[in-house]
């Protein structure tokens, strides 16, 4: 009797232990549940909540792995494949080629008042046509659409333009939501203010000023960048930011802010429609220009390269011609500081 009380016994107490264990082990996983659970969030959610793909990868890690974006680029092709072959058989039969650009950017891409048709005009226009004009054999086949600064990425995703060409700069960052055609501009961040006001620069002279920047512009990025850094001049205020550059200038002149920040490309031609205002200080950044297209169009991003080269040795009606006429006024006849570098491809094969 004895000996079967103390086998019940010890059965007994080991359904406790057993039970004390179980409450152990889920107490532990509530515990970590949460962890768990932020730590899927990291992996496979962006900033506005939405699952990342793995193909499409962590922004901040894309940016870790890429250096030289200008050279992030397929090489020169004249193929036709998939995206040529739909820009060319178009649903309707309008042989178009769409292309986001700006309307705002003088000497860039604006509608000129005297122009008659009131169709854009501009370094980045002449650009466009003369894609147009390799594609479909004509320049004038053509369908501009006006996007605003913050658009540009979303537009080429949602496929409401073949290609966008406004005065983009190449990044690493947006080389995880679209591809780049090699550069054809280089540029820099610059500083414009009121001709009156004691702002030098991008330097000490900027502490405590309201500065104006385009949402979603290297500019705003780059200010981001000096304030987690601590190299931002004391007391900056970047909060005002505009869809289009050229409200930050009417904000400017409005004495609303203090200054923009924006590339000197663009802060030239804004200085050249207000006299009233000046490009303070040198390029404190360098950037370079390029034609955004959709990240799967391989074939349209070659055959753009293959425009590019052939547009750059064109002496008559290229590159140079197109600077002459419509940037030189504004950032001087000697276009080697704005010229982009000799372009380099991605190995493939």
């Amino acid at each position: 009797m004895r000996g079967g009380r103390l086998r019940a016994g010890l059965r007994g107490w080991g359904g406790v232990g057993a039970m004390a264990l179980v409450c152990a082990l889920a107490l532990l996983f509530a515990l970590l549940l949460p962890a768990l659970h932020r730590g899927a969030d990291d992996r496979g959610a962006g900033p506005d909540g939405a699952a990342r793909t793995g193909a499409e990868g962590s922004p901040a890690r894309a940016r870790q792995e890429c250096r030289d974006p200008e050279k992030q680029t397929l090489a020169p092709s004249g193929d036709d494949g998939p995206a040529v072959e739909r820009i060319k058989n178009r649903e309707g039969g309008k042989r178009r080629l769409v292309v986001g650009v700006d309307q705002n950017s003088y000497h860039w891409g604006y509608r000129d008042p005297n122009g008659g048709d009131a169709a854009p005009v501009g370094f980045d226009i002449d650009l466009v046509r003369r894609i147009a004009g390799d594609i479909l054999g004509d320049p004038d086949a053509v369908q501009f659409k006006a996007i605003p600064t913050d658009q540009r990425v979303r537009a080429i995703q949602d496929g409401r333009v073949d290609m966008v060409v406004r005065t983009m700069t190449i990044t690493c960052a947006r080389l995880a939501d679209v591809a780049f055609s090699a550069p054809y501009f280089r540029t820099g961040q610059q500083v414009l203010v009121p001709a009156s006001s004691p702002v030098t620069g991008y330097d000490a002279s900027l502490a405590g000023r309201r500065v104006c920047t385009a949402s979603g512009s290297t500019a705003h990025a780059t200010l981001e960048r000096d304030r987690e850094r601590g190299t931002l001049p004391a007391g900056v205020d970047f909060s005002t930011t505009v869809a289009n550059q050229l409200d930050c200038l009417v904000r400017l002149q409005l004495g609303e802010v203090d200054a923009i920040v924006t590339d000197g490309a663009l802060a030239a031609g804004q200085a050249a429609q207000d006299p009233t205002v000046r490009i303070k200080g040198d390029a404190f950044t360098t950037e370079f220009y390029g034609v955004a297209m959709r990240k799967d169009a391989d074939d349209l991003v070659r055959r753009v390269n293959r425009v590019l080269v052939e547009y750059r040795a064109d002496t008559a009606g290229g590159w140079q011609a197109a600077y002459d006429r419509w940037l030189a006024p504004t950032l001087g006849r000697d276009a080697s500081k704005s010229a982009p570098p000799d372009p380099k491809y991605l190995r493939t094969g």
